[in-house]
């Protein structure tokens, strides 16, 4: 059965919950009431280090797995924007080409092998010079 949260009178200073409000976000914090949960785990974790010597790898963990996350969510929205418009050169390219299937697969075999040699860092000017020089 899963954790049940319950409801909890908090007496604070206008300037601290101005410093709450001013940082839950900035922690991958969805609500204010995270932010809150997370600090005094934090500092009861802080307090809690001289005994067991556990303090640091878990808030280390927690730190890690929210800014990867964050990351992961920024990058994977990244490559579907990136997809999107590598899909829509495609179509355009591909509108005005007159290549047959057996040339686009060598091609294809051609540009995993630049791909691999350069490992990625193959750019526009190497392609045009190969081009150019056919």
């Amino acid at each position: 059965m899963g954790r049940v949260k319950n409801r909890h009178t908090l007496w604070l200073y206008d300037d601290t919950w101005g410093l709450v409000g001013s940082h839950y976000k900035d922690h991958n914090c969805t609500t204010q009431n995270e932010f809150i949960e997370q600090a005094i785990r934090f500092y009861c974790g802080y307090l809690d280090a001289g005994r067991d010597g556990t303090y640091l790898p878990n808030t280390l963990s927690a730190v890690l797995e929210g800014a990867l996350g964050a990351l992961g969510d920024r990058l994977g929205k990244l490559l579907f924007k990136l997809a999107v418009e590598e899909s829509m050169l495609m179509h355009i390219i591909s509108h005005d080409t007159d290549i047959t299937p057996d040339e686009l697969e060598h091609l294809r075999g051609r540009c995993v092998r630049d791909v691999m040699r350069t490992r990625g860092m193959i750019g526009f000017k190497d392609i045009l010079r190969f081009q150019k020089e056919l």
